[in-house]
């Protein structure tokens, strides 16, 4: 078996530096020879629950001296958002797929056959999944040598309607934070501040309150702050083509761009 490829790519802040670590750990689209065989070809040509474009999305993020870290590999191979033993994230009702997903958000089988069990699943925290963390925290804590108070933020996308989640339309912005539990208050007001005063609609710790990431990294006792920031397709793509609109994106990268910078100035006043 071949040696796996480092399951992120990033793209380092340009100076002068801001505080803050943007991850996009749902955006990838590849998946490693050795299991490829073992999926359904007509489901991993265009995996339906990829997070599309998003790190192209964010992709002024670097120029405002904010490190970029994004996913190289699907989120069928292993879900980095997902609690390391599986454990479920919610207890509403809703679909919850595993760390090592089976199926799909729809509910359709995404194995030929039968899915991973614990051995490869073990294999897959060893190689995929626990080096996003370490590098997360590698660049956090780098950054914790020139700033007293940094911010991870994780970025994420879903279609309008998924049923399996939720019967009702997602809200355009949802932003999460464990119900105030991983960042400062001050934080919290200011990103909620940008993105309420945004033309999108905007629920804050609603159905998304953050996913395991933003869980793990989010201690701000410990000068480690935690926002997720959930957002609907149609905003910045066509959901039907799977292809990238500019001109949607460009208008939310202007609200997106504006939360960063106040979330930016904030972080220096804590």
């Amino acid at each position: 078996m071949t040696e796996p490829l480092e399951p992120f790519f990033i793209v380092p802040g340009k100076a002068p530096k801001l505080p803050i670590v943007l991850s996009v750990p749902h955006c990838g689209t590849e998946f490693p020879a050795e299991v490829k065989g073992e999926y359904r070809a007509d489901l991993i040509s265009s995996p339906e629950d990829t997070d599309w474009f998003v790190h192209r999305l964010y992709d002024f993020a670097p120029e405002m001296g904010i490190t970029l870290i994004y996913a190289r590999y699907s989120r069928w191979l292993i879900d980095i958002n997902r609690d390391s033993q599986s454990k479920p994230l919610y207890n509403d009702g809703r679909l919850i797929t595993e760390l090592v997903p089976s199926k799909t958000f729809l509910g359709e089988d995404l194995y030929r056959k039968s899915p991973p069990k614990e051995e490869e699943i073990a294999r897959r925290l060893e190689h995929y999944y626990w080096p996003y963390y370490k590098k997360v925290e590698s660049l956090l804590f780098k950054l914790k040598e020139e700033f007293s108070h940094v911010l991870f933020y994780d970025a994420h996308s879903i279609k309008q309607n998924v049923p399996t989640i939720h019967p009702d339309p997602f809200s355009d912005l949802i932003l999460g934070n464990q119900d105030e539990k991983t960042a400062d208050s001050k934080l919290i007001a200011c990103a909620v501040e940008n993105l309420q005063s945004s033309s999108y609609s905007f629920v804050h710790n609603g159905l998304f309150k953050g996913g395991q990431l933003t869980r793990y990294f989010g201690q701000p006792e410990k000068g480690i702050h935690a926002l997720q920031l959930e957002m609907t397709k149609i905003n910045y793509m066509n959901e039907e083509t799977t292809s990238y609109d500019e001109d949607k994106a460009q208008k939310m990268q202007v609200v997106l761009r504006q939360t960063l910078q106040a979330l930016g100035k904030t972080l220096q006043t804590l």
